[in-house]
């Protein structure tokens, strides 16, 4: 699809903006914002200050819209598309009918390799694959594996937990298909920013308990992972930095899960011992930080293997903001470090 022109220049001009020295970029942003003991990334700042001049918003009340919206933003922050890498669309059989997935596979990476299943944000109402192709296409290149993206069913067109059981055959299809993906059935991670932090923290849950194929390694970005409480950072930061605490209720509202079900509020749930080990990121000036850090804190006492990262100095999304600034790259490097390691060959 072609990019509308007014996105091109805008998109044009962001990388002139952030090509400013910094003083320039600072009196743009203005001044700093410090917050619950934190600085917010000037980078980030600088994002925030774009957006409210151009009246930009996550949600606006009508889901095709905000469809469309997101679909025409991610041509402003993305960035260009990463590569050298090979794209194979897919069909995976699910409970609700096909699923669409690309298989992402960096030029020259040997077979068998490790695999990450990757399921996007956007609150279980918003985002594709598209919105999130360069996210998925970095962690490929950086991590040196091959990722599955997977479309899953979006509310309220298809509300809970469709989303989840999507998520789950996707899982089951990347371990039973493992050898004609090139992929290591024994090295298959899952993973997720936002709602599909939360999804890759239900499909680990769910695949454990089940016994049989589990996944390696999980790779949470800022998880959401209670409905059933609202902690002190979504107070703090619920209004100005990106994703709003009336846009969380908006999504789930949309989405219309059992606030207490494991399948929705992962940390809700009785027995987490035995799950994967995992890479869970958080954001500083985010709503959901407490939440996936209480998450992060169950794990651990549970005796898994958790490697908690709060980069305090940044906004929800981030993973989606690779094309400006250097501060979201550096991020979402780290995550992908993290991947590397936790597919590695034992």
């Amino acid at each position: 699809m072609a990019i509308p022109v007014q996105i091109r220049v805008q998109a044009a001009l962001s990388q002139v903006i952030y090509g400013l020295p910094k003083p320039l970029r600072r009196l743009i942003a203005g001044k700093p914002v410090r917050l619950d003991g934190q600085e917010l990334a000037l980078d980030a700042q600088l994002l925030l200050r774009l957006q409210q001049l151009s009246g930009a918003e996550l949600s606006n009340g009508d889901v095709g819209e905000s469809r469309t919206n997101l679909a025409a933003a991610r041509h402003l922050v993305s960035g260009k598309p990463i590569g050298p890498m090979s794209t194979r669309e897919l069909k995976i059989p699910g409970p609700g009918g096909d699923i669409p997935a690309t298989l992402y596979t960096p030029a020259g990476l040997a077979e068998p390799s490790g695999l990450l299943v990757y399921f996007h944000g956007g609150g279980w109402v918003i985002g594709d694959r598209d919105s999130h192709d360069n996210t998925t296409r970095f962690l490929a290149k950086h991590a040196g594996v091959r990722v599955l993206s997977v479309e899953y069913r979006l509310a309220p067109d298809h509300p809970w937990p469709a989303a989840p059981e999507d998520c789950v055959a996707a899982f089951d299809y990347a371990h039973a298909k493992a050898s004609e993906l090139g992929a290591d059935p024994a090295r298959i991670a899952v993973g997720g920013d936002s709602a599909g932090g939360n999804l890759a923290a239900v499909v680990s849950q769910v695949t454990t308990r089940r016994g049989g194929p589990a996944p390696k390694f999980q790779l949470l970005f800022y998880p959401a992972t209670d409905f059933s409480t609202r902690r002190r950072s979504r107070e703090i930061f619920g209004i100005g930095f990106f994703l709003t605490d009336e846009s969380m209720d908006w999504f789930s509202g949309h989405y219309q899960a059992d606030e207490t079900d494991p399948l929705a509020s992962p940390l809700l749930a009785d027995d987490v011992s035995g799950l994967p080990p995992a890479y869970i990121a958080t954001a500083g000036f985010d709503p959901l930080r407490d939440e996936g850090e209480a998450y992060a804190k169950k794990l651990q006492d549970a005796g898994v293997s958790v490697a908690l990262s709060r980069q305090d100095d940044l906004i929800h999304g981030y993973v989606n903001f690779l094309g400006v600034g250097t501060r979201f790259r550096e991020a979402v490097s780290e995550a992908a470090g993290a991947l590397r390691l936790g597919l590695s060959k034992e």
